[in-house]
């Protein structure tokens, strides 16, 4: 086998794995991205350890999820990001930085939208007045003193159904729009 024969070879391999790369990463930045349940706090609707995947179109298009839509989001509110978190956040990155065990992803239900009062008082969530009916929560929530929450313009309110097991809205506050990082395509 001659030099030039190997070298062409390898460079026809070398642009199929670039290219392979790249789909990958815009797949993946824009379009959907796999994710793991981690914790016990959507149950019974999802399970620890359970791999979803999240339509990723809401996000790049800065769209508004609706109520009732189980969201990925970003749980570090206090910051802003930017298109260079979710490079360096997708799953190829992730595995050879190491950092893919950071546990800033929660996996949450809509439950208020911009301009909604979202209430809890006796184990129930009210949405501008009325209760909302939850099948979908594991077990009646138990709670101290009732909580207010006025949700600003750019932001959503997003609760486990496991709701004494969930670190969610109600600890971490609303969620800005953009840290919604995508709908779960179940």
């Amino acid at each position: 086998m001659d030099l030039k024969k190997i070298l062409k070879e390898i460079q026809s391999w070398s642009v199929a794995i670039i290219i392979g790369f790249v789909l990958s990463m815009v797949i993946g930045i824009f379009i959907i991205q796999p994710y793991k349940v981690d914790g016990y706090s959507m149950e019974p609707t999802l399970n620890d350890t359970q791999r979803i995947y999240a339509w990723k179109i809401n996000h790049t298009l800065d769209k508004l999820p609706d109520y009732g839509d189980i969201v990925i989001i970003d749980s570090r509110v206090e910051r802003d990001r930017s298109l260079m978190d979710d490079f360096m956040e997708h799953p190829i990155i992730n595995l050879f930085s190491g950092k893919g065990d950071e546990e800033i992803f929660y996996v949450k239900r809509v439950i208020g939208l911009p301009g909604d009062t979202i209430e809890v008082k006796n184990g129930n969530v009210y949405r501008n007045g009325e209760q909302l009916n939850e099948p979908y929560i594991k077990e009646p929530m138990v709670t101290g003193t009732d909580q207010v929450w006025e949700i600003p313009e750019g932001h959503v309110f997003v609760m486990g159904d496991n709701r004494n097991h969930s670190n969610d809205s109600r600890s971490i506050g609303p969620v800005p729009q953009d840290h919604v990082m995508g709908i779960d395509s179940f």
